[in-house]
């Protein structure tokens, strides 16, 4: 297995196109776009973790705290993510309920736990199956910004549903957190450069090289 490092091949993230590297001087910059390249991304390891983890820590109250309130003449209601869900399954909903449970606490946790997985692989310089880490990498960068969803349906009710002293719906600050999680993954998945995952492969193959 041969990796572009190895090769002097550089793909530009601005624009896909491949090119080779190794006889220019300078800053590179992608032929076609113009845009700035490197072959990796600094400090990508400590910055993703920084992400992580304080993605980790506001995803607690998140959970926790409500994300919306409901106020009423008979009172006023607040609601986490959780029960959420179990008031559309207990009022037959179960496909919306579904939805946003896969969406909102399925997904958050999915992608904190592929990254920290990924993370922890990269830094033990591990050869395991770098094909299938590369491919969790990309699903983990496409389904990230489903996971807005909630925040999304808190801010179309309170931007609709205000009847004066009738009725009013407010975000809460759970809705805060959850989207701060939301933004700290994304980020966290783009800060996270994937061709470290090939990198421990190219220096085996160097090695066995070596021994041959």
């Amino acid at each position: 297995m041969s990796t572009g490092l190895a090769q002097q091949i550089i793909g530009c993230e601005a624009c896909g196109l491949a090119q080779h590297a190794s006889s220019r001087e300078g800053p590179l910059k992608c032929m076609r776009c113009g845009s700035s390249m490197e072959f990796r991304k600094s400090n990508s390891i400590n910055r993703t973790w920084a992400l992580v983890i304080a993605a980790y820590v506001l995803i607690i109250p998140a959970n926790l705290m409500p994300v919306m309130a409901t106020g009423s003449l008979f009172g006023t209601e607040r609601d986490t993510i959780f029960s959420g869900v179990v008031f559309l399954w207990t009022s037959n909903s179960q496909v919306l309920a579904l939805i946003l449970f896969c969406a909102s606490i399925v997904i958050p946790f999915a992608k904190l736990f592929s990254l920290t997985f990924l993370l922890i692989s990269v830094q033990r310089r591990s050869t395991w199956k770098p094909r299938f880490r590369a491919k969790l990498y990309r699903i983990v960068e496409a389904i990230g910004r489903w996971s807005m969803i909630d925040v999304y349906v808190a801010t179309m009710l309170t931007a609709l549903v205000q009847f004066g002293n009738m009725m009013s719906i407010r975000a809460g600050l759970g809705a805060i957190a959850f989207a701060t999680v939301v933004v700290l993954t994304i980020f966290a998945a783009r800060s996270f450069d994937p061709r470290l995952i090939w990198d421990a492969a190219d220096r085996t193959n160097n090695n066995e090289k070596m021994r041959n």
